[in-house]
């Protein structure tokens, strides 16, 4: 699960487990400890998203963190798509992994790799579906 801000700053939290909500609350968790301001987060609809306990955590904490979703089936309007795109094609394409360590451990260079070169991350701000959340 990732972020990224047009300032080029890229947050990510790698997880084994199942997608849930609990897995979506402790990144939100992290994300909010390590902004000094408000978090205004991009999700899309998944389930997880939309959860009660997420609901109610958001609600919890108004003044840190405001979820804003995006309409159903509109995976191009998400800005973090341009992130999983460049790392399927960079992290995961060029490097085979032979198993789930391998997949991880190319995973995470690449995204620590993007977080040191934030002239990158605010380019995929550039693709004109994403532009929206440029400004």
């Amino acid at each position: 699960i990732s972020t990224i801000t047009n300032k080029g700053r890229l947050n990510f939290m790698i997880f084994k487990q199942r997608f849930s909500s609990e897995v979506f609350l402790e990144f939100m968790r992290r994300l909010i400890k390590q902004s000094e301001r408000k978090v205004f987060l991009i999700v899309d609809g998944h389930p997880v998203h939309r959860s009660k306990e997420v609901y109610e955590w958001v609600s919890a904490h108004p003044e840190r963190i405001k979820l804003f979703f995006l309409p159903g089936y509109s995976p191009e309007l998400n800005p973090d798509e341009v992130l999983n795109q460049d790392a399927k094609t960079n992290a995961v394409g060029r490097k085979r992994p032979h198993n789930v360590i391998e997949m991880i451990k190319n995973l995470r260079s690449f995204l620590w790799s993007r977080q040191r070169t934030p002239h990158i991350v605010r380019n995929y701000f550039h693709a004109e579906s994403v532009q929206y959340a440029a400004a």
